[in-house]
């Protein structure tokens, strides 16, 4: 094998194409929040300069129309700089959110089939939807509000102390006192917060659990059991709330109080009084705290208020981080193009952990024109097997070759043009039925869509639809699970793949059903190399090879007939299905009399 780019999981930096932008945040929002600090020392400094009028004295006129300016300015000045903050964040979070998601897409797009399989779609959706959305509170709003939280006190105390420093610790008092006790309300938020999203979590799973089998465990008469057990969580999950929500509650009225407005100037009027009383300092000197000390706590009182936003934020930011540290799907840095559409395994093994081989020791060869049956108990790895071949994951040991070329040493989409795949659950988007016919080819023709539905046994049916191949699955076509699955067929021979795998394309479904499917994979046999996963084993009674898997080994191999001779695991479990079958005899569907799929 040659080559492949591996590389351990990058260091990923979210913020990277706004970092010039959120510098330009926090300078305007600097700028903004100096502004809102100017007019109040503008408002002491004039009342400074007047105070001597008040005392028969002269006043300094040029000062005061010297301060009245440079208020004047401050404050229109202030209101630019905080809008263009505000701006300039929400412009960098749309530019965050569009490349947060390209990124996770093209991600998506490169790691392996096998993924996709062991995720929910809920899952994906929460990390590229909920979780990239989230983000929005970090660059739209939270380094705007922290920059003010900083900047407002700390300019206000800076003047504070170069007028009147006793006065200024008087103002300090409420603004400790404000972060010790948000820091005791924030003490052991990490750890409540994974509880709330446990909680969440059991609490959704119990209302899908109860919404989906509502019906079914009704017609057994154990709806009020099943109602007990949802409301049963939904007790649970209040009670945690209500407990966390009462610890926090004290301490969040605490800090209210002690912001308050009309709490923080009678302890600073009581204070001033108390230092002019004594003589410490004069009464014009008490102003300037009372001007500047009320607005000390009010910007760490509003990053309290949207602190459970910003929490959020930062665990979605590391939600993110972390799936897009995933390891993607090797790719080889020299591609080989396969000659011809011969699949061979050799020795191969695999498993999905360290701990435990599904696979042992496979070797197997799939010639053109040909189809091999893999049949085996549930769980002895055939759908493994087969999803090998397309990549959905890549072998521990062994080698899958496509045309003489190792499939890691073929270009993704050079492999995907070599095989196709019908999987046993139909996947269908929400366009056009045409649309998903020719979904992995899109430059096919009408008639090439057209040809591919005839030969897959859809197309009659699709005529029937209110407007042919122009309706749209799920708003004015609805089709059954068979009639889903022959349009995956239609897809996997508008392809014109070379190689297709079946991974039982008919468990499920229907005899009327099945025959229909079955007429369809008849189609795909044709020049192709066909390795169909079975579970009804009169569906392969015609395969060229049928392979018996059993543990992850390959036990028995041969045609229907010698098998049957070789009174071994394929024997029994043929046995066992015919006499299931003649229990439950199926009813008689019409089609050819070569309608088993293979059964050629």
């Amino acid at each position: 094998m040659s080559g492949t780019v591996t590389s351990p999981a990058p260091a990923v930096d979210l913020f990277a194409p706004v970092r010039s932008r959120i510098g330009a945040i926090v300078g305007l929002a600097a700028v903004g929040a100096a502004g809102t600090v100017v007019p109040l020392v503008a408002v002491v400094e004039l009342a400074r300069t007047l105070w001597p009028a008040v005392e028969g004295l002269p006043v300094d006129t040029g000062r005061v129309w010297a301060i009245v300016a440079v208020a004047a300015v401050a404050l229109p000045a202030s209101f630019a700089a905080t809008w263009g903050s505000i701006m300039v964040g929400h412009l960098a979070d749309a530019r965050l959110q569009r490349d947060v998601r390209t990124r996770l897409l093209d991600l998506l797009g490169r790691l392996p089939l096998g993924w996709f399989g062991r995720r929910s779609s809920g899952s994906v959706k929460k990390t590229v939807e909920n979780d990239v959305s989230a983000l929005h509170h970090i660059t739209g709003h939270a380094v705007h509000d922290l920059v003010v939280a900083v900047v407002v006190p700390v300019l206000s105390l800076v003047y504070l102390f170069a007028t009147e420093w006793r006065m200024a610790l008087a103002c300090l008092v409420p603004l400790v006192l404000t972060i010790v006790l948000y820091a005791a309300m924030m003490a052991g938020s990490r750890d409540q917060l994974v509880r709330y999203d446990e909680s969440v979590e059991r609490l959704n799973s119990a209302t899908v659990e109860f919404v989906h089998g509502i019906a079914v465990v009704k017609s057994f008469g154990q709806g009020r059991r099943r109602h007990a057990g949802y409301a049963t969580e939904t007790d649970r999950f209040l009670r945690f709330y209500r407990g966390w929500m009462g610890e926090t509650a004290t301490m969040q009225t605490l800090v209210e109080v002690v912001t308050a407005p009309a709490v923080v100037l009678a302890w600073l009027a009581g204070s001033g009084a108390w230092l002019v009383g004594t003589g410490t300092v004069a009464p014009v000197d008490v102003l300037p705290a009372l001007v500047l000390g009320l607005g000390l706590t009010a910007p760490l009182l509003q990053l309290g208020y949207t602190g459970q936003s910003m929490r959020g934020a930062l665990q979605a930011r590391d939600s993110v981080v972390r799936f897009l540290q995933q390891p993607v799907q090797p790719q080889p840095d020299r591609p080989v193009q396969p000659v011809g559409s011969v699949v061979e395994y050799a020795g191969v093994s695999f498993g999905y952990d360290d701990t435990r081989r599904v696979l042992h020791d496979i070797s197997l060869t799939c010639r053109p024109g040909t189809v091999t049956a893999l049949v085996g108990p549930s769980g002895s790895g055939k759908s493994t097997l087969a999803r090998l071949l397309p990549r959905f994951h890549d072998v521990d040991d062994g080698r899958i070759s496509v045309g003489g070329a190792d499939v890691r040493d073929v270009a993704t989409a050079a492999l995907y043009a070599e095989i196709g795949f019908v999987l046993q659950d139909a996947h269908v988007l929400r366009t056009t039925v045409r649309d998903n016919i020719r979904l992995t080819r899109p430059d096919a023709d009408d008639e090439q869509v057209e040809q591919a539905a005839v030969a897959a046994r859809i197309h009659d049916r699709i005529l029937r639809l209110p407007r042919g191949y122009d309706s749209v699955i799920g708003a004015d076509a609805h089709l059954s699970g068979g009639e889903q699955q022959r349009l995956t067929i239609a897809r996997a021979l508008v392809t014109d793949a070379p190689i297709l795998v079946l991974d039982e394309a008919t468990a499920a479904l229907d005899p009327d059903s099945e025959a229909a499917v079955q007429d369809a994979v008849s189609a795909l046999a044709v020049e192709r190399s066909l390795l169909v996963i079975a579970h009804r084993l009169h569906t392969v009674t015609g395969a060229d090879t049928i392979l018996v898997l059993d543990g992850g080994r390959i036990t028995e191999r041969g045609t229907h007939d010698e098998l049957l001779s070789a009174c071994g695991t394929y024997r029994d479990l043929w046995v066992r299905q015919e006499r299931v079958r003649e229990r439950s005899p199926e009813p008689v569907v019409s089609g050819e009399p070569g309608a088993a799929g293979v059964n050629r």
